[in-house]
């Protein structure tokens, strides 16, 4: 055999055996959907994620409970685009969704809030496709977008000044999850975790007291892992239910 057929050959051969370059964000994957509520009428919400009412109301209350894709609560505050499968009654880009809550449904990875549910259809297609009840979508993970917000630290209303702090780390744009944070203890030079009790909480008993909180989250994404530093991103005189601005986004 001819040595530049040979030499073609190989170097298809070794071509086919190299990862595609195709990621998770354009890569679609087959599923399926139900929602919650009423597009008139949104019910009181809770959510496992722990974000109280802001899980209803936050980007633009296009969220979801998701069954698989909440990963023991390191799916919370995940961005997904969504659309369903048939041309006839659904729109080509579908809908953007967060999750913001843990459920299970009919074999579904998916539980839309009705508004978000309704924003599959095509004009004036919605009543249609919500009679359908369950459909069969497909999906991928997208960045989160926030516009004009940085990331901030909420506080939880359950934190108890000064001996409990309980927070979450909200609008938090891009494709990254957080999988670990911890408290600078200026005393001991030295780093504190905090506990992830649920959701997208983390807690910590008897935080540093007296001076305001620094704060590293470890970031994992689609280009691996590294620290974030929030610098003094909690004030010293914190308040249970307040916001903090976190000076800067992830994205």
């Amino acid at each position: 055999m001819d040595k530049t057929l040979i030499t073609f050959l190989f170097l298809i051969y070794i071509a086919l055996l190299l990862p595609s370059p195709s990621t998770s964000q354009n890569t679609f994957n087959c599923s399926r959907a139900t929602f919650y509520g009423s597009p008139n009428c949104p019910p009181s919400y809770r959510g496992a994620c722990g974000y109280g009412e802001l899980g209803r109301e936050i980007y633009g209350s296009d969220v979801a409970a998701a069954h698989r894709l909440y990963r023991g609560g390191a799916g919370c505050g995940a961005c997904y685009q969504v659309r369903c499968a048939n041309p006839e009654l659904c729109s080509a880009d579908g809908v953007d969704v967060v999750i913001t809550d843990f459920g299970i449904g009919d074999d579904t990875d998916f539980i839309l809030s009705a508004r978000a549910y309704a924003k599959l259809a095509q004009p004036y297609l919605a009543a249609r496709l919500m009679a359908y009840g369950v459909l069969d979508i497909e999906y991928r993970r997208i960045a989160c977008k926030y516009p004009g917000y940085n990331m901030m630290i909420k506080i939880k209303e359950n934190s108890n000044y000064p001996s409990y702090l309980a927070i979450i780390i909200i609008y938090r744009a891009g494709q990254k999850d957080i999988i670990d944070i911890e408290i600078w203890q200026e005393d001991c030079k030295a780093w504190r975790k905090m506990r992830k009790p649920y959701g997208d909480v983390w807690d910590m008993e008897n935080p540093p007291r007296g001076v305001p909180l620094t704060l590293r989250c470890l970031i994992d994404g689609v280009d691996g892992q590294k620290w974030v530093l929030l610098d003094a991103a909690i004030p010293s005189d914190w308040q249970a239910g307040a916001a903090y601005d976190a000076s800067l986004q992830l994205d």
